[in-house]
C-alpha cells in the first residue's frame, strides 16, 4: 500500500511540475510530427463480444474487430471503442489506420497463462531474445509494417500483469524472452496519449525500426523490483518525441537503444532525432539513458526539463566493448533530481553481450555530450565518467551543474577516465580531465 501511496505523492508532484513547466516552456513542443487524427468510423469492443467482467477472454473479440478494421478499409480509419470495464485478453496484432481508444474505466488486462502468449522471431538487431536464446514472446500489444496507429482514451488503463513473468525471471525458468507491453515495428506516424500502461511484463512501450511517432500524456508505473520494467525504449527509430509523462518502474524510465553488438551493427540503423521533454518520474536505475544496446549507433538526442527523484542514476550513457556504433550530440538540460545515488554516469563497461561470438575490437564512440542546467539534492556520487583506454570519450562539456550530497556530508568525488571535455561551473568540482586549460573551448567547439 505504502508504494501506491508513494505512486500517488509523485503523481501529484509531477502534475504540479508540469503546470510550471507550461508556463516555462510554453509552446515548445515536438508532437506535431503526428497530428491526432479523427475517425467518422467508430466501431465498440462489445459489437464483437467483448465482455467487460475481467474473467472473460478477449483475445478473438480483439482479433475480429482489428480484422475487420483491416479488411473494410474505411476511408480515414476506425475507432475502436473500449468501454469501461476490465477486458482480459492474449496478444493481438494492431492495424494501420485504426485508433484504440480506452474510455474511463476501461482496462485492457493482459492474460497470465504463457500458453496464450505466441512466440514470434527475434529483432535481427537483436540476433536472438534479449534475455533467452531464440524466439521471444510476442508483446501485447503489437504491430509489424503499419502507418497511422493512434493508442489513446480517457486515462483507460493496459494492464501488464506482469508478476507471473517476474518471478518465472527471478526463479530461472523463463523458456523464452518476456514480452513488452507494447511492441511495434517498421511503423510509422504512431501517437500513444492519455492511457495508463502498468505491470508490464518487460520493457513497457518499445518502437523499434520506426519513425514519426509522438508518446505523451502517458502514465507507467511498476513496483521498484520488477525487473526490466523500462518504460520507453525508442530503438533503431528516428523523429521520436516523449513528453509530458510520469513514469516510475523498476528501470530505466526512457532509454534510447540501437541493438545489440556484432547483430546491431550488421543492421546499421541509427536511434536519431529523440526528443525526450517534460518527463517525471522514479526509479532505481536511470532517469534519462542512452543504451547500452547502442550498436547502431545513437546520434541527435535532446532531453529538457526532466524532474527525477529516489534515483539509482540521473543521467546514465552506457555502452561496451563490442557495441560499435556512435554516440554523438546528445544533449540534456535543465534537470531536477532528489535523492539518488549517482547523478551522472557516462560510462564504456556496461551490459552483456548477446553471445560469446562479439567482436572485442568493435569499439564504440562516444562522442559530443553536452549536459547542463542540473540541480541535485541528496545525490551521494556527483559524477562518473570512464571511457574506454582504446576509444577514450571526447567532446564532453559539463555546464551548470550542481550535485549536492545529504545535509551534513560530503559528497564523494567525481571519478574519471579516459575522456576530455570541459567543464564549468560545477560543484562538486570535477575531475581534472574535465579542467584543463587546454579543454576550456570544448563546449564551442562540440556545440
Amino acid at each position: 500500500m505504502n508504494r501506491w501511496v508513494g505512486s500517488i505523492f509523485l503523481c501529484i508532484i509531477s502534475t504540479l511540475l508540469l503546470m510550471s513547466w507550461s508556463v516555462v516552456a510554453e509552446g515548445e513542443t515536438c508532437s506535431g510530427i503526428v497530428p491526432m487524427q479523427y475517425r467518422n468510423d467508430k466501431i465498440s469492443i462489445l459489437d464483437f463480444g467483448g465482455v467487460g467482467d475481467g474473467w472473460t477472454l478477449n483475445t478473438k473479440a480483439f482479433k475480429e474487430a482489428i480484422f475487420r478494421i483491416q479488411h473494410l478499409k474505411r476511408k480515414g480509419g476506425t475507432l475502436l471503442y473500449i468501454p469501461a470495464g476490465v477486458y482480459l485478453t492474449g496478444p493481438f496484432d494492431l492495424t494501420s489506420r485504426m485508433t484504440l481508444y480506452l474510455a474511463s474505466g476501461a482496462v485492457i488486462k493482459a492474460t497470465q497463462d504463457p500458453s496464450q502468449w505466441p512466440l514470434v522471431d527475434p529483432l535481427p538487431s537483436y540476433g536472438r531474445g534479449r534475455e533467452r536464446p531464440g524466439a521471444r514472446y510476442m508483446s501485447l500489444l503489437h504491430g509489424d509494417g503499419l502507418h497511422d496507429v493512434i493508442i489513446t482514451g480517457e486515462n483507460g488503463t493496459i494492464d501488464g500483469q506482469g508478476d507471473v513473468w517476474w518471478n518465472m525471471w527471478r526463479q530461472r525458468t523463463l523458456q523464452f524472452t518476456r514480452p513488452h507491453l507494447v511492441e511495434l515495428m517498421n511503423s510509422r506516424g504512431i501517437l500513444i496519449s492519455n492511457v495508463i500502461f502498468k505491470n508490464s511484463p518487460f520493457w513497457n512501450i518499445h518502437p523499434v525500426y520506426c519513425s514519426n511517432v509522438v508518446i505523451r500524456y502517458v502514465t507507467i508505473l511498476a513496483p521498484t523490483d520488477s525487473p526490466n520494467t523500462d518504460g520507453i525504449d525508442p530503438d533503431s527509430s528516428s523523429n521520436v518525441c516523449i513528453e509530458d509523462s510520469y513514469i516510475s518502474v523498476g528501470d530505466d524510465l526512457v532509454a534510447v537503444k540501437s541493438g545489440w553488438d556484432q547483430y546491431g551493427i550488421a543492421y546499421g540503423r541509427p536511434s536519431h532525432g529523440i526528443t525526450i521533454r517534460r518527463i517525471t518520474g522514479s526509479s532505481p536505475f536511470a532517469g534519462i539513458a542512452v543504451g547500452s544496446e547502442t550498436s547502431g549507433g545513437v546520434v541527435d538526442v535532446l532531453a529538457e526539463h526532466i524532474s527525477l527523484f529516489n534515483m539509482g542514476i540521473g543521467i546514465h550513457i552506457k555502452t561496451n566493448i563490442g557495441r560499435g556504433g556512435m554516440i554523438r550530440n546528445i544533449t540534456v538540460s535543465n534537470v531536477y533530481m532528489e535523492n539518488a545515488r549517482t547523478g551522472i554516469k557516462i560510462a564504456g563497461d556496461v551490459g552483456d553481450h548477446p553471445d560469446e561470438n562479439f567482436n572485442p575490437n568493435a569499439l564504440p564512440v562516444v562522442k559530443g555530450i553536452k549536459i547542463k542546467d542540473v540541480w541535485g539534492e541528496k545525490v551521494l556520487q556527483a559524477g562518473l565518467i570512464h571511457g574506454l583506454k582504446n576509444s577514450p570519450f571526447s567532446g564532453i562539456c559539463l555546464s551548470n551543474i550542481n550535485l549536492h550530497g545529504n545535509p551534513g556530508s560530503q559528497n564523494s568525488i567525481w571519478k574519471c577516465s579516459d575522456v576530455s571535455g570541459a567543464a564549468i561551473q560545477v560543484s562538486p568540482f570535477p575531475c581534472a580531465e574535465l579542467t584543463s586549460s587546454q579543454q576550456t573551448g570544448a563546449c564551442s567547439t562540440y556545440f
